[in-house]
């Protein structure tokens, strides 16, 4: 599929996605940007407070800041920590304290999941060119040899000095880096003095407030749909909407689908029952979600549910590969789309 059609099907899911009570008197401020791979957009619905022009710049500066981020955790980028860690030779390097933040995170994901969630598959992920005009299969022998350096317990932190112990081990934070920024825009936003809005970073969603005193209702996607169609909604106030699925990136080639959710053990995408898995929890923890979702379409369903059922304050809901429907039992407010 060619880049400029994935991202217009991406911003058309984005539009779709958000499902709110109507009756509003002020018109929201909208923008759209495109941040770490994805379409980032923030709506301000706080406007007779705010007024235009301050929502707007309030929007301005959280994209500012989503920039300055991408800088730092961007494994691709010469300047940032993550690509000059990457080439650090395993010598300690000083990174920045977000940067140290945000791989702790990962750190505490890879040991709570046994290591199902593991940063440093970064050689591994560098093979599959999920946005190729001609998307390649790796061979079994490129795979087995970048798998080599896939162990989270070879990073090492020191304050805000970060050394890689595995020669062959390569950090990718795209698992985590969505929610994390994400997150820190949100607070950006609320140090602005925002209290009604909603923050869409590809699939992350933040609820700010509510709208009109009500929830806001999000509408969890649909696998495999490009007309951002909804399986149903979920209501959300000052909380954390996270879906992520097998359906994201991916190609097919000779009859078989190859998608972007790399099992650790083997290079290969993980082969199990979930197709989607959407997480709700606070605001706050869009990050904490980003690595949860990714451990959950890794786990499968059954484990998926107790590992979920295992951390307070969170709750998924899994969608298989027949499209049955199952839920944490805290999932609460799902409303099922009519066909």
């Amino acid at each position: 599929m060619k880049r400029f059609f994935s991202l217009w099907v991406i911003l058309v899911m984005t539009f779709a996605i958000i499902i709110t009570h109507t009756g509003c008197t002020e018109k929201p401020v909208s923008k759209t940007s495109y941040y770490m791979d994805t379409i980032c957009q923030i709506t301000i619905y706080d406007m007779a407070e705010m007024g235009e022009e301050t929502a707007e710049s309030a929007i301005d500066s959280a994209f500012a800041l989503c920039a300055q981020y991408e800088s730092m955790f961007s494994a691709t980028r010469e300047e940032s920590d993550i690509f000059k860690l990457n080439h650090a030779g395993g010598k300690a390097f000083s990174c920045d304290p977000h940067t140290v933040s945000l791989l702790k995170k990962g750190l505490y994901y890879g040991k709570r999941s046994d290591g199902a969630f593991d940063i440093t598959i970064g050689k591994v992920a560098a093979l599959w060119d999920f946005h190729a005009e001609t998307p390649q299969v790796p061979s079994e022998a490129a795979v087995q040899t970048a798998l080599a350096g896939v162990d989270y317990q070879a990073v090492q932190i020191d304050g805000n000095r970060v050394t890689l112990e595995h020669p062959e081990a390569e950090i990718t934070l795209g698992g985590i880096a969505k929610g994390y920024v994400a997150d820190r825009a949100v607070e950006h936003l609320e140090k602005l003095g925002v209290t009604s809005a909603i923050v869409n970073f590809g699939g992350n969603i933040i609820a700010i407030g509510d709208k009109d005193g009500e929830p806001f209702r999000i509408g969890i996607e649909k696998p495999f749909t490009d007309r951002g169609e909804i399986i149903g909604s979920v209501p959300a106030a000052d909380a954390t909407v996270v879906t992520s699925g097998i359906y994201e990136r991916g190609f097919e080639k000779d009859g078989q689908y190859y998608h972007h959710i790399l099992d650790v053990k083997t290079g290969w995408p993980v082969e199990n029952d979930v197709v989607s898995v959407t997480l709700l929890g606070a605001k706050g923890m869009s990050a904490d979600c980003d690595a949860m979702s990714t451990i959950c379409l890794t786990l499968g369903i059954d484990e998926g549910m107790d590992f979920i059922e295992s951390i307070d304050g969170v709750e998924a809901l899994f969608v298989d590969q027949d499209g049955v429907i199952t839920k944490t039992s805290g999932f609460e407010g799902f409303t099922e789309a009519k066909s």
